[in-house]
Parts: structure tokens; C-alpha cells; sequence
């Protein structure tokens, strides 16, 4: 077993998608609170430590099916490079580290985390085969993470957090299935038996529904920030916007989405947009109020 494995098992690159936690602390205006941002950092590193570990347990789990799949054969344990029992093991610290920094993070964080890690065990065991339910529950995820995050600076959870942050996570589920129903073809249904159920057609309608609905609920946000002098909060919408658009471009132009990870990390316009993104709010919300007043 290399380590070269032992990281593709653990799967770093998909920790950017715990970067969500850190949504409730830039929107919150606690950025730039030492303690505050340490404590959203710990959350951070105890999710990607408790996601590494049920990715090793969902590895385990779909190794049968992986091999089935023309990328995931590849995975160490769908490729045997690593042993079952190995990666039990694996998972077994990953658990122990994540967890335990949880319970030093307070118990409202470690019930989060705690539903999190439930919700997850019974998406690989079972919701993974229910029809939308499925997109649901990766939604649901997403918005573990964020509440995660205002939980552990003891911030209230704002309604607005929940609602964009569910809604883009829907979609970008929804752009996942797609890809997997486009590559696998008519071997989908051997791999995800759920994909059966699903249509390319069906699924485009719901990325152009979730997509519509994501800009209009952070339209509304913006315009109703009371914290943004003047409604400038919505000077940030032009990003949203494009980067809904350009992803939806990817994935039916490129056929992409099949992991979110590697369009936010591999496509440079995305990488910019949300680089914008984040300086314009950060901006709109910490500097421009002083410089209005």
C-alpha cells in the first residue's frame, strides 16, 4: 500500500467541498476573529476527517460495483491495491480523529457532525437507491456542513445559509446523476440501480429548475442583508449567476459534473468567479460600511 493510494482513498481533493463551513463565519461578519476563524478551521479539519473516513467505508461497501464503472475500477480498493481489512482500519482512525475533535468543539458542532455522520452511513447503506431522495440527501449533507459552521461559533443558523446552500447542492446532485447516466449508458443501472429511474431529459429539467431557483432565493438574500448599506449586497449576484451558468455549460456542453470537485478545481474560469465571488462579498460586507459611513 502506497501512500499515493492511501491519499486517492481518503480522497483529498473532495475536502473542498467542507469548505461550507466556513460560509456562516464570512456571512456572520466574524471573518476576521482569530478564535473564531480557529474554531471554523477545527470544524473544517473534523469533517474532512469523518468524510475521508465514510468514503473509505462506502469504498468498501461499492467495491463490487466500482469495478463495474470505467473510473472507479480504479479506486485502491475497487482495483485491490488495498485490502478491505486495510482500509477498515483507515476508517476506523479517520472516525476516532474526527469525532474526537468534534467532542472538543462543543456539543451543538458534535450533534451536527453526529447527523451528519448518520445521514451519510444510511445514504450508503440504503437512501443511495431512492429516487431524488438520493439528491436530497447529498443536499442535506451540505447543509450539515454550513449549520456545522455557525454552530461552532455560536452564530444563529440563518434561514438564508440553509436555503442557497441546499438548493446549489441539489444541483450540483442532480449534474452528478446526469454525468453518471451519460457515461455509464446502458450499464448505469448495473453500477447505481437508481439511475434507472432517472432520464437525462428528467435530470436536465431539474438542473434548470434548481439552477432558477438558487438565483432567485440568493437574489432575495442579498436584496434583504440589512448588514450591506443600500442593497449592495447585490453586487455580488452577477458571480452566482455566472457560475450557475458556466457549470451548467460544462455539464451538458463538456460533459462534465461528474465530480464538482474537479470543475471548481480544474476550470479556471469557475476558479475565478468564486474568487470574485468571495472578494466581493468580503468587500460589500466588511469594508464598504466604513466607507459609506
Amino acid at each position: 500500500m502506497s501512500i499515493r493510494d492511501t491519499l486517492a482513498l481518503v480522497r483529498i481533493r473532495q475536502w473542498s467541498k467542507n469548505l461550507a463551513v466556513y460560509a456562516a463565519i464570512i456571512f456572520s461578519g466574524e471573518l476576521f476573529d482569530l478564535h473564531a476563524l480557529t474554531l471554523v478551521t477545527a470544524g473544517f479539519v473534523a469533517f474532512c476527517l469523518t468524510a475521508s473516513a465514510l468514503y473509505v467505508v462506502n469504498d468498501i461497501l461499492d467495491a463490487e460495483r466500482d469495478r463495474r464503472h470505467p473510473l472507479k475500477k480504479n479506486r485502491p480498493i475497487a482495483s485491490r491495491r488495498i485490502e478491505p481489512i486495510v482500509a477498515w482500519g483507515i476508517a476506523a482512525a479517520l472516525f476516532a480523529l474526527g469525532l474526537g475533535l468534534s467532542v472538543l468543539l462543543g456539543v451543538p458542532f458534535l450533534l451536527t457532525i453526529g447527523a451528519y455522520l448518520v445521514l451519510q452511513l444510511l445514504y450508503a447503506t440504503w437512501l443511495k437507491h431512492a429516487l431524488i431522495v438520493d439528491m436530497l440527501v447529498i443536499g442535506a449533507g451540505f447543509v450539515l456542513r454550513a449549520v456545522a459552521g455557525a454552530e461552532v461559533i455560536s452564530v444563529p443558523v440563518s434561514p438564508w445559509l440553509v436555503i442557497c446552500t441546499g438548493l446549489l447542492a441539489l444541483f450540483l446532485a442532480a449534474a452528478k446523476r446526469r454525468h453518471e447516466l451519460v457515461l455509464l449508458e446502458e450499464r448505469s443501472s448495473s453500477h447505481r440501480p437508481v439511475l434507472a429511474e432517472y432520464s437525462v431529459e428528467l435530470l436536465d429539467s431539474f438542473m434548470v429548475t434548481l439552477s432558477a431557483a438558487t438565483i432567485t432565493t440568493y437574489a432575495l438574500y442579498t436584496f434583504f442583508e440589512v448588514r450591506s448599506p443600500n442593497h449592495t449586497m447585490m453586487l455580488t449576484l452577477p458571480f452566482v449567476i455566472y457560475g450557475l451558468l458556466r457549470y451548467q455549460y460544462l455539464v451538458l456542453r463538456r460533459e462534465g459534473g461528474g465530480r464538482p470537485e474537479d470543475v471548481l478545481l480544474g476550470d479556471r474560469p469557475i476558479i475565478i468567479d468564486v474568487a470574485l465571488w468571495i472578494a466581493s462579498a468580503v468587500f460589500v460586507l466588511y469594508a464598504l460600511p466604513h466607507f459609506i459611513s
